[in-house]
């Protein structure tokens, strides 16, 4: 009876220490589990992340700062009168005094600004360097209808801006746009936006004056600009021809309209389109322009023309001119272009940027769609007239 006594008691002392070690074991992983739900901050990485993260947007503004400041040493003011005189604080004064902006796009001279600011080709203008120097200029090379234009002074080894690819530049990026915004007393002023839309078109005048375009207007002074870079950066009058650039310093664009009736609205020309004529000057010293003979539309403004013609691609011939290569091929108004040596075309500019690149003499070859069919053209590039 006493050993099974003992026997009972020795049995409840190993109960209870199980029972204890298993309490504890419960204990210690509950208070685990609530220890690892328990997020532990290191203030002092936290502190170096945020000082890191001030420094690389300090970074980031310096380089931004450096980089306007090299670029705007390569903006000019542009003016086809010779000293015009020292103030632009009169009605209509920018657009009397024929003052503009542009920018240096070579080495040797060469810069890049709008038709309407420099006047037309073989003309002279006047170009007042970033150290307020005037210089005398030739237009090399002007196009109304794109409102470009080259001028070249006679002087070497300049700085100059570094051509972006407009192709590139998608809607809401940042851009820059420089120039003298109401005259020479204001030049290099830098405003900045985003690309608000691409591939625009604008009809105006003659005299430069936007207008709402009636299908109805017969006038023949009526220009349609398309493939437009629009952008809410800052661009008055006097910013014409100056530089749309990106965050890298890159001219993505040429400044060239601003519509007046409204706020934040203004066009740029793509850069890719003359690039090929900086190319030839840069290499050759001259640029010798090739052409098919034509005058096309593409998809963007043929609306505003015929709301009964419609093409999903290519370009429109509305008008082809007499003794022309086009003419001469067999080329008919209202074919539709959609390749050029197996080059897509979706707007009139990759035609134009295509020819530029090309030599007189060069033979293309052209696909066309007419009567629903796809029909295959050899020309020979001639020299434009």
């Amino acid at each position: 009876m006493y050993i099974y006594s003992q026997k009972s008691k020795k049995i409840k002392r190993v109960l209870l220490i199980i029972s204890i070690v298993i309490i504890m074991l419960l204990f210690f992983f509950r208070l685990y589990q609530i220890y690892a739900k328990i997020e532990i901050v290191d203030y002092s990485k936290e502190n170096v992340k945020s000082e890191q993260s001030i420094r690389e947007k300090n970074i980031e503004d310096l380089t931004i700062t450096e980089m306007l400041e090299n670029t705007t040493e390569t903006v000019v003011g542009v003016s086809k009168l010779k000293d015009n005189g020292n103030t632009v604080f009169t009605q209509d004064g920018v657009a009397k005094m024929g003052i503009g902006s542009g920018v240096i796009v070579s080495e040797k001279g060469y810069i890049l600004t709008n038709e309407h600011v420099s006047g037309p080709a073989k003309s002279t203008c006047y170009i007042t360097m970033s150290d307020g120097k005037n210089y005398k200029a030739n237009v090399e090379w002007a196009d109304s209808n794109l409102d470009l234009a080259i001028v070249k002074v006679n002087l070497k080894c300049l700085n100059y801006a570094k051509l972006g690819d407009s192709e590139q530049i998608k809607v809401g990026q940042t851009v820059y746009a420089i120039g003298n915004p109401i005259g020479f007393e204001f030049q290099k002023t830098v405003t900045s936006g985003i690309v608000s839309a691409l591939n625009r078109t604008i009809i105006f005048k003659e005299n430069e004056q936007v207008i709402e375009y009636s299908k109805d207007d017969k006038n023949e002074n009526t220009i349609f600009m398309s493939n437009l870079i629009q952008t809410d950066a800052t661009i008055n009058p006097g910013n014409s021809g100056g530089p749309l650039i990106n965050n890298n310093g890159e001219i993505v664009g040429i400044n060239s309209v601003k519509i007046t009736s409204a706020e934040g609205i203004g066009f740029a020309v793509p850069i890719n389109v003359i690039k090929p004529i900086i190319n030839k000057f840069e290499n050759d010293g001259k640029f010798e322009e090739a052409s098919i003979g034509i005058f096309a539309y593409d998809k963007n403004v043929i609306p505003y023309l015929d709301s009964k013609i419609n093409f999903e691609s290519g370009i429109y011939v509305a008008q082809i001119s007499m003794d022309s290569p086009a003419f001469t091929s067999g080329l008919q108004i209202g074919d539709v272009i959609t390749k050029i040596d197996d080059i897509e075309l979706e707007k009139m500019s990759d035609l134009r940027e295509y020819i530029y690149s090309k030599n007189v003499g060069d033979t293309v070859k052209l696909s066309i769609y007419r009567n629903n069919r796809e029909q295959l053209i050899d020309l020979k590039l001639s020299k434009k007239r």
